[in-house]
This record gives C-alpha cells, sequence and structure tokens, in this order.
C-alpha cells in the first residue's frame, strides 16, 4: 500500500528544489490535519445528497492558514498558490465562498463542539507527553522541557458594516495580526 498523504516526504531544509515559502503555514496546516481538526470539520460540514470536489473542512482549514499568511477576503485564498506543490491546489473562492455559507446557528454550534473535542484531545496529548510544558501544570501533572511560542492577536482598530459583524469580547472592531 502507498503512502499518498500530502504530508509524505516533507523536511526541513534551506536547501534543494521543491521548497515553499511560510514553511510555518504548512506546518499549521499539518497540525490540523493530524490533530484530526481537517476532518473532524468535513464530517460537521457534510449535506445530505451534496458531494463537493473540495472537503469543506480542507477548504475551511485552508481559509484559516490563508489568514494567518494575510488574507483579508476570500479572494486571499490565492496566497496558498505557492504552497500548491505540498498542499495540492488552494481551494477556489467560490468553494470557500460556499463553506462560508454553510454556516448557520446549527452549523457553528457542531463547528465549536467540533473544535472542543479535538482541543481536549490535543491537550491530553500534551498531557501523556513526558517533556510536557514548562511553565503549565494539567490535571495537578506538571507538564516540563517544551519550547513554548506564546502566540497572541493583537487587535487592530477597523469600522465594520459588514452585516453580521460582532464586535470583540472587548466590544472594539477590527482585525488581529498574530505576534509571537
Amino acid at each position: 500500500m502507498d503512502d499518498t498523504r500530502w504530508d509524505h516526504g516533507l523536511k526541513v531544509t534551506g536547501e534543494g528544489q521543491g521548497l515553499v515559502g511560510h514553511a510555518g503555514a504548512v506546518l499549521l496546516r499539518k497540525l490540523a490535519d493530524q490533530a484530526g481538526l481537517t476532518a473532524a470539520l468535513g464530517s460537521a460540514l457534510t449535506r445530505a445528497g451534496k458531494f463537493p470536489l473540495v472537503d469543506r473542512g480542507v477548504a475551511l482549514v485552508s481559509m484559516a492558514v490563508a489568514i494567518t499568511l494575510g488574507a483579508t477576503s476570500m479572494n486571499d485564498i490565492t496566497v496558498l498558490a505557492h504552497h500548491a506543490p505540498v498542499l495540492g491546489r488552494e481551494p477556489s473562492d467560490t468553494t470557500v465562498r460556499r463553506t462560508l455559507e454553510l454556516a448557520d446557528a446549527r452549523t457553528l454550534d457542531k463547528i465549536a463542539r467540533v473544535r472542543a473535542r479535538i482541543r481536549g484531545h490535543v491537550w491530553s496529548l500534551i498531557g501523556a507527553t513526558p517533556a510536557g510544558f514548562p511553565w503549565l501544570a494539567i490535571a495537578g501533572k506538571v507538564l516540563a522541557g517544551w519550547l513554548v511560542i506564546d502566540l497572541d492577536g493583537t487587535l487592530i482598530t477597523a469600522r465594520s458594516d459588514k452585516e453580521g459583524a460582532a464586535p470583540t469580547f472587548k466590544q472594539g472592531y477590527g482585525f488581529h495580526p498574530l505576534g509571537a
């Protein structure tokens, strides 16, 4: 049986051919795939009698990766184009739009439950690792020996007249680039 996963044979190097920039985006996608988030989102977004060419979980995770690369609209999914040798062709903006159109209250609830389940799974994997995080304890077990990169969003205030726009938990509007 052949290994046909998209991440087969990936390695980190600064030399060679077939390289992609923003390799951290590839690792983000790989994390979502290996943690089971991509597949679980695909299941949550499945509709009876619909067989999309691109899995809706892949489309949603791809858009999240594109946002980390600076995408500000559905059309910006093209920022993933240079990752095509690794991730395959990026979903079209139409596929992203159709995926986002599924976001009714019931589906958003399913997505929230999927995220919570996967987050719990990832934390249980971290907790089971002998090294753990140096500054964290879970269920009384001190997790030590990890290098931690703390990511945090910084709110950049921007006005939004978009339908359904909601303020942040601090009651502001804007976007939040990530800082490490």
